[in-house]
């Protein structure tokens, strides 16, 4: 992941995983097919990480105030923690190759999750009725 990060996706070299795993090249390409396909991983498995955060922490609140409140220091926290990943997913953001659609499809995917409890919030009466797609980016 820090490769990724320091280096940028299309300057990181299969060569150069390898060497930072401490595997073999033909051992790595048992698991992955690809470069790509090694990026998707890292992603995906970041991203669930900072998804299961959220869930885990929101679970335990009694209303959405805490759940946001839960929410927005995970995303501090995360900013630190997750540093590498969110480098790697901001660099790859924007563009129409299948990488950059796999990264717009995971923030989606992450803010879906915040979406939910605001939207939760706004059906029980905890916040006023707004658009929920204006106030996830505030």
């Amino acid at each position: 992941m820090k490769l990724f990060s320091e280096k940028g996706y299309e300057a990181t070299s299969v060569e150069e995983i390898t060497a930072v795993v401490g595997v073999a090249k033909g051992t790595l390409y048992y698991h992955f097919s690809s470069k790509e396909e090694i990026f998707n991983f890292l992603v995906e498995e970041g991203m669930k990480l900072l998804k299961n955060s959220i869930e885990i922490k929101t679970s335990k609140c009694n209303n959405t105030k805490d759940k946001l409140k839960a929410i927005m220091l995970i995303q501090i926290k995360g900013i630190v923690k997750y540093e590498s990943v969110l480098s790697i997913i901001f660099s790859q953001i924007h563009g129409n190759e299948s990488r950059n659609k796999f990264c717009q499809e995971k923030v989606e995917e992450y803010v879906s999750v915040i979406e939910k409890t605001v939207k939760e919030g706004i059906e029980n009466g905890e916040l006023k009725k707004c658009n929920t797609s204006v106030i996830l980016f505030l």
